[in-house]
C-alpha cells in the first residue's frame, strides 16, 4: 500500500488511543487462510514461538491452531477456530511510515 501515509493512519497505531496490543480480526476466514498465515511466517524466516496452553511446541501443520509470530514487531495470534483470524499487534514497534 504504497499510497497509504503514516499521517493519514497515524491515530489506528496510537498505543495510547488504541492500548498497546489492540484486538485485530479479520472476519470469514477458513482453516486453508490459517496455513496462509503460518506458510508466510515460514517463508519469510521470521522468528516466532508456538504454545498451547502454556506449552512450547512446533508452528502447526493444516487444520490446527494456536502460534505467536513477529516480522520487526510482535504479533500475536489467537486461533480459537478457524474464522476468524484474531490477533494482537504491538503498536509501540510500529510508529512512522516507514
Amino acid at each position: 500500500m504504497p499510497d497509504l501515509l503514516w499521517d493519514d493512519v497515524r491515530n489506528f497505531f496510537d498505543p495510547d488511543l488504541m492500548g498497546a496490543l489492540p484486538d485485530v480480526r479479520v472476519p470469514d476466514t477458513s482453516v486453508e487462510d490459517w496455513q496462509a498465515v503460518f506458510d508466510l511466517v515460514r517463508s519469510r524466516g521470521w522468528a516466532y514461538a508456538y504454545s498451547e496452553d502454556g506449552v512450547g511446541g512446533r508452528l502447526p501443520r493444516p487444520g490446527s491452531f494456536g502460534a505467536e509470530a513477529g516480522a520487526g514487531f510482535l504479533m500475536i495470534f489467537r486461533m480459537y477456530d478457524a474464522g476468524p483470524i484474531d490477533f494482537d499487534a504491538e503498536l509501540r514497534e510500529l510508529q512512522g511510515q516507514r
